[in-house]
């Protein structure tokens, strides 16, 4: 990882957090010495936030294609409440 920004450098020199963001990657940015935010570009958090393929497809790669699973519902009425 790269050298943090202070929050208040950040603030006071946004535009060079900006171009490294753009050319040499995400910029991360503390507060009182933790970790606070990531300045990425915008195609980067496109890159990284796209779905990729619809329901079908996210099925699909699942861990758990192919697992047979018990869906049957149970007939116990549950726990008898006083109202």
């Amino acid at each position: 990882m790269e050298p943090a920004w202070a929050l208040q450098d950040a603030k006071n020199r946004f535009s060079a957090v900006v171009d490294r963001a753009l050319t040499t990657g995400p910029q991360w940015v503390t507060r009182h010495g933790k970790d606070a935010v990531v300045v990425v570009a915008a195609a980067e958090f496109r890159r990284v936030t796209q779905p990729r393929g619809g329901l079908a497809a996210f099925f699909r790669r699942s861990p758990l294609r192919g697992v047979k699973l018990d869906l049957t519902r149970s007939r116990d009425p549950g726990r008898q409440v006083d109202l």
